[in-house]
């Protein structure tokens, strides 16, 4: 086992799953939050309302900033297998054409 400590950020492929699974999460409490929503709207309290209305609205952008990194995430991976195979090729030998 090598001293240095395991995260999910140890790689690409590490940190894209994490953003899933952070993405997934959102989604479970966006649900959650419109329940609540919807009981909430059958009471008088108006401040609770716009409360969860102020929480979907975070969510909701959290949500679009994770999709962005799990984006840019799959792009860094597309690149490093680019430049990966770049590398590969300039170091084997050339093999003359007939």
């Amino acid at each position: 086992m090598s001293g240095s400590a395991q995260t999910p950020f140890d790689s690409i492929e590490g940190a894209h799953q994490y953003v899933r699974l952070l993405l997934d999460a959102i989604t479970e409490g966006k649900r959650d939050i419109q329940l609540d929503l919807e009981a909430a709207s059958r009471s008088p309290s108006d401040r609770r309302v716009e409360a969860l209305r102020l929480v979907e609205f975070k969510l909701a952008k959290l949500e679009q900033l994770l999709h962005d990194s799990s984006r840019v995430l799959n792009d860094l991976r597309s690149l490093r297998r680019l430049l990966l195979e770049e590398r590969l090729e300039s170091s084997l030998p050339s093999v003359p054409h007939k």
